[in-house]
């Protein structure tokens, strides 16, 4: 079963056609924001009946009702065992919302994988604070980590809820992390931030902290990278 990251962010609208990823063995989904979760892709989404959907908690039935048969919720530190992959919910600062009477009732989460000798921290959408030194402390160091790099101004706003480069490559470090791959930016216009600031201000946050160019990833849209 090999591991692989892909660049695909609101697929339906952009950057990745469903019919161009091969078989899903695993969905994992870190919260339940419309550019997060796009009604129409789950709908089409093919070979629900072999796909294990694990979402944060008092998002099963959303996935039920689309026809996914197997769907595991997790609360954060919840863990999840099969064929030799382990998947853990752990926390982020964050929130919930799809209509104007449901904030906040479902949660919302960061993941951590683990197979074999590799190991990948997601952190979903979130702010930074001293929630990561705790994941690094108790499920670090990994090889991988996918940060949130985009939708960050204004800061008076986002502040809580989406972090800078800067703090992205923070919460890398925090977790201790090998090579840091920069999501969440660029394909959907959510914030103040020029679209295409986030990179460059990425790259330079993580060479200044010592990451060596080959372990920092700014991944073109569409883009798929094996992992060792």
């Amino acid at each position: 079963m090999p591991f692989s990251i892909c660049r695909a962010q609101a697929i339906c609208r952009s950057c990745i056609r469903l019919s161009d990823l091969p078989p899903l063995d695993y969905l994992v989904l870190s919260h339940n924001h419309y550019d997060h979760l796009d009604a129409r892709t789950i709908r089409a989404i093919q070979g629900k009946s072999d796909i294990t959907v694990i979402v944060p908690l008092r998002l099963g039935n959303y996935f039920k009702k689309r026809g996914f048969s197997r769907v595991i919720e997790m609360d954060w530190w919840d863990r999840f065992e099969e064929n030799d992959i382990q998947i853990t919910a752990l926390p982020s600062q964050h929130w919930s919302k799809r209509t104007p009477f449901d904030r906040n009732k479902t949660l919302w989460a960061s993941f951590a994988f683990k197979h074999d000798a590799t190991s990948i921290y997601f952190t979903g959408d979130t702010g930074y604070g001293p929630l990561f030194k705790e994941i690094g402390k108790l499920e670090g160091p990994f090889d991988y980590t996918l940060v949130g790099i985009g939708a960050y101004e204004p800061r008076a706003i986002m502040k809580a809820h989406h972090t800078t480069p800067e703090e992205a490559v923070k919460i890398a470090q925090d977790v201790k992390a090998k090579t840091i791959v920069g999501m969440h930016w660029g394909t959907v216009r959510l914030t103040d931030e020029p679209l295409f600031e986030p990179p460059g201000r990425f790259l330079q946050a993580a060479t200044k902290e010592g990451y060596d160019p080959e372990n920092i990833w700014i991944m073109s849209i569409g883009e798929s990278r094996k992992l060792n």
